[in-house]
């Protein structure tokens, strides 16, 4: 399967405004300041955003604090008033929108209408599902919606495979999903979403590589992504961790324990373009803190551009500047490495 795909990305630059230009330009160069000078300053409004439709899932996978029903925060829905409210306020200088952070998307009944909304601004969507709500209706609703990226997780050719790390899971429903997903592309005649088959690779799976990409030739997905996995216990070992070492975020130290291959540098270009934000309007650094530890504003007491500004933003970003070793989410980053092989 290519790595590139031109339509896709012509699709991407399509949202590109003067506005969305001079905000990029603006952002990137504030994060390079602040990365030369150790002081942080801030330039523009996100890039790129993530909203989190729901924590609940369907899926009980081992490393997901969602499937492990492991939070401490509460489980609930994204609202529309909040997800509106701050679409309206940022739109103009957003290039990418990713309707996920933990849970399912499509358990979400007001998903599809949220996606509908951002696309009328001209933001690019995307989104991640394990497809298991992708029923004819849904795969119909997805494609009108105007999504313009669907990431499914394929985890495993067999069902053996596949439910070892997807547990509860079962293959051929997402199968049939991402089939009603691509029948309704070509019904409607719609050059999007680009599907992409997402295979975390994992050491009871890591023998299926070829499989997967042959499963999404006659399917008739776009391309298939290799995501290395991350994973919480890993110093002594972890049967997760894959054997091929392209396909690993960790490897073996001196002392014989496994560490993360990233080097922890004092920098983070996702602390300046791409917050996340979950179901109830917490305004958290990046998608590592999946409990929502580091709360650096509410939306339902305040502005975005309040809270992208205030000094709770500005001290987190200069805690990153002067050492990421001492940040509890940072410690398990891919930030360095190569997230997908």
């Amino acid at each position: 399967m290519e790595t590139f795909n031109l339509p896709d990305t012509l699709n991407l630059l399509s949202k590109l405004t003067p506005r969305r230009v001079w905000n990029s330009t603006r952002v990137l160069s504030s994060y390079y300041v602040s990365k030369w000078t150790k002081r942080a300053v801030q330039w523009g409004y996100p890039t790129s955003v993530s909203f989190e439709p729901t924590t609940s899932c369907n899926l009980r996978c081992p490393e997901c604090p969602s499937g492990l029903r492991a939070f401490t925060r509460p489980t609930g829905m994204l609202g529309t008033n909040i997800f509106r409210k701050t679409i309206d306020e940022i739109s103009k200088n957003l290039m990418y929108l990713i309707f996920y952070f933990q849970g399912e998307p499509y358990l979400n009944p007001d998903f599809l209408d949220m996606v509908t909304y951002a696309s009328g601004k001209g933001i690019y969507t995307a989104t991640s599902t394990n497809a298991h709500y992708l029923n004819d209706i849904n795969a119909r609703k997805t494609i009108e919606s105007g999504l313009d990226r669907l990431i499914i997780s394929i985890d495993g050719t067999t069902q053996e495979t596949y439910e070892q790390y997807r547990v509860g899971g079962n293959l051929e429903k997402a199968l049939e999903g991402s089939r009603n997903i691509v029948k309704w592309k070509k019904e409607l005649k719609s050059k999007t979403p680009f599907i992409i088959f997402q295979f975390l690779v994992v050491k009871p799976n890591e023998h299926q590589i070829d499989d997967v990409k042959k499963l999404a030739e006659e399917i008739g997905v776009d391309q298939v992504r290799f995501k290395t996995a991350q994973v919480y216990d890993y110093e002594n070992g972890n049967p997760l961790i894959p054997t091929i070492d392209r396909y690993s975020r960790y490897r073996k130290n001196k002392k014989g324990q496994f560490e993360i291959k990233s080097s922890l540098s004092n920098h983070c270009k996702r602390l300046w373009h791409s917050p996340v934000i979950t179901w109830d309007g917490l305004v958290v650094p990046c998608c590592f803190d999946k409990d929502a530890q580091h709360r650096l504003g509410d939306l339902k007491t305040a502005t975005f551009r309040e809270i992208w500004n205030d000094e709770t933003y500005k001290n987190f970003r200069g805690a990153v500047l002067e050492s990421r070793k001492n940040i509890d989410i940072c410690t398990n980053c891919s930030e360095g490495t190569k997230v997908w092989a």
